[in-house]
């Protein structure tokens, strides 16, 4: 189970940088444009380039989101429970989540795909490399449910997300 813990945190450090690199460059850009804004006119790629780098924001920060649980979880009710059926509900509820995001990955790369014959406005970028940014969080965020499915079974975890169990 060394290796599972291993792969998590190998994972969790490239999403941590890959959110790190898409706010930074968000950062920069959104400055660029409003300097841009007060000496007058903004380049027209900033704009573009700020929604990319969103969308990728999104993307690396989903899996992570879901492990700390900062995702929206409405969990009054299924906490307050009696015995192991918030166990239960939180196994559930992370097959679910990685069955749904395993579902629509091939869909997601279908569009991804489409993405190949077209290219952004103002920066020319193919849209591939931003219609990708689906598939990644969908991809991640199986891989973060996965985990937590694996980790429940095999007595590692009880399901909370890492907040909850620091909390605890």
């Amino acid at each position: 189970m060394k290796t599972l813990e291993r792969l998590t945190n190998i994972i969790s450090a490239i999403c941590k940088v890959g959110v790190g690199l898409s706010f930074a460059i968000l950062i920069v850009v959104v400055l660029i444009q409003v300097v841009g804004r007060t000496a007058g006119s903004s380049p027209v790629w900033t704009e573009e380039l700020t929604r990319f780098s969103l969308l990728y924001l999104a993307a690396f920060g989903v899996g992570l989101s879901f492990r700390s649980g900062d995702l929206v979880n409405v969990d009054v009710i299924c906490e307050s429970l009696p015995g192991r059926a918030p166990w239960v509900l939180r196994l559930i509820s992370a097959l679910l989540t990685a069955a749904v995001a395993l579902v629509l990955i091939p869909h997601a790369w279908k569009f991804t795909s489409i993405g190949k014959m077209q290219t952004s406005p103002a920066l020319g970028l193919r849209m591939d490399a931003v219609h990708f940014t689906v598939t990644l969080l969908l991809a991640l965020l199986f891989v973060f449910a996965a985990l937590r499915v694996v980790n429940m079974l095999s007595g590692r975890s009880d399901g909370l997300p890492l907040k909850s169990q620091e909390e605890a």
